[in-house]
């Protein structure tokens, strides 16, 4: 019994990290790379960045619309014995008679109808390429939006590693707590067969009672905490949190040293979507600047339009007309002027904000590196400690059999097994979770 209470810890605590756990329902294990597609294709985070490129999408159709001719069509009815409003009615509804050009009719008109259709065109044909400025931003925005987007999807691929691993660890914790717990009632037993041998005082006996009672309790907290890691699981997979999926074990961690950090460096810097980002800015802010500056062009156009007028709504008269013009911006109280030194200084602003992140990214990708490399050395050591713990606890074991040894020491050896195992697993966790965190840092 001694023995089997012993191996049950290890036992259990490698099932956990070797094989899926027990199925929760029929279904194919959910592998990490089903639970990163999962939580991009479904979490909020996910779907908000591709509405926001959607909705950049839309403001460059929007800006084009400054190419277009503009259109409006007006229909109105008046009524009214105002002399000039009757005279201007019967001219355009082409119903003037001679009789009309009489003092009385002039001063004193009856009150007319006129039913009025108007359709009128605008065209710009030069706004010192403010369109133009207009439509550059926007395209800008579209490809901000999308490089949003790719940070989304990055930041949720390590959200999903972290909660997939937490699952795994949590799992793990409440197998290693079952098993200690089941091996607490051995030790429980064989301190008693000993008492009531007189080997022993009632004293062992307390004491491995007051450990199996914290074992029970630590049992308790890892029944919760599995149950919180699987519901924030879900949470990032954008899956109901009562949802129950098969966890399929981590892969072991590659041997492969991490690159050399220039070359990641390098890495980052062609691929990093917050960069691309602020070179983005810094190139929307250009466009702004001239936009800005447009306000000094002249703006040229052409007009057209054509209206029908009639006394009845069924019976109108119509005519057109055509025309051109030039808008020139004399003088707007100053405004302009601040406006095109505002958006001057927001560009040199963001040229360095672009020079600051990109600092930062170089900073993120040493210490991401750095972190990977420290999880796969504890991963290396970790399986060591097991080793070490598992023969430990077998000696002390035989020892306490025979007498040579104390009940402290023996408690003491069976929780070195449980920390050792949690400690491996911890590892194994780190190690996907900084590879990801690496990736997220060289744009990947």
């Amino acid at each position: 019994m001694i023995r089997t209470s012993s191996i049950s810890v290890i036992g259990a605590v490698l099932l956990v990290v070797a094989m899926p756990a027990a199925p929760l329902r029929a279904q194919a294990p959910l592998t990490l790379r089903d639970a990163i597609a999962r939580a991009q294709a479904g979490n909020p985070d996910a779907r908000i960045a591709a509405l926001a490129e959607q909705e950049a999408v839309h403001r460059v159709t929007q800006a084009r619309a400054g190419y277009l001719p503009r259109v409006d069509a007006t229909e109105a009815w008046q009524r009214g014995n105002q002399p000039v409003f009757v005279f201007g009615s019967l001219l355009a509804q082409r119903q003037f008679t001679a009789a009309d050009f009489a003092l009385e009719a002039l001063n004193h008109p009856d009150a007319v109808d006129n039913f009025r259709l108007a359709v009128g065109a605008e065209q710009s044909v030069w706004d010192g390429g403010a369109t133009r400025a207009r439509v550059r931003a926007a395209e800008l925005g579209v490809r901000l939006a999308a490089s949003g987007r790719l940070t989304a999807t990055q930041a949720l691929a390590v959200a999903a590693t972290q909660a997939f691993g937490q699952v795994l660890q949590a799992e793990a914790s409440l197998q290693a707590a079952r098993a200690a717990l089941e091996a607490a009632d051995g030790d429980l037993k064989l301190a008693r067969d000993r008492r009531d041998a007189g080997l022993v005082t009632e004293a062992d006996v307390l004491a491995v009672e007051v450990h199996r009672a914290a074992v029970e309790e630590g049992r308790l907290r890892a029944t919760l905490a599995a149950d919180l890691a699987r519901a924030d699981l879900n949470r990032v997979m954008g899956e109901p949190l009562d949802a129950a999926f098969v966890l399929a074990p981590l892969a072991p961690s590659s041997a492969a040293p991490v690159a050399d950090t220039a070359a990641l460096e390098a890495e980052a810097l062609r691929q990093r979507p917050e960069l691309q980002q602020a070179r983005l800015m810094v190139d929307l802010a250009g466009a702004q600047v001239a936009e800005a500056r447009a306000s000094y062009m002249p703006q040229v156009f052409a007009q057209g339009g054509w209206e029908g007028n009639g006394g009845a709504w069924a019976d109108r008269s119509g005519s057109w007309g055509v025309g051109a013009g030039v808008r020139i911006n004399l003088f707007r109280g100053m405004a302009d002027k601040a406006r095109i030194a505002e958006v001057t200084e927001a560009s040199r602003r963001r040229a360095l904000e672009r020079e600051r992140a990109e600092t930062g990214v170089r900073l993120e990708v040493r210490a991401a590196a750095s972190r990977l490399t420290s999880a796969r050395a504890r991963e290396a050591l970790a399986a060591t400690v097991v080793a070490q713990a598992a023969e430990r606890q077998r000696i002390v074991r035989d020892r306490y059999e025979q007498g040579l040894a104390d009940v402290t020491a023996l408690l003491r050896a069976a929780e070195a097994v449980v920390q050792a195992h949690e400690q491996q697993l911890r590892a194994r966790v780190d190690v996907s979770v900084e590879s990801a965190g690496l990736d997220r840092a060289l744009g990947r």
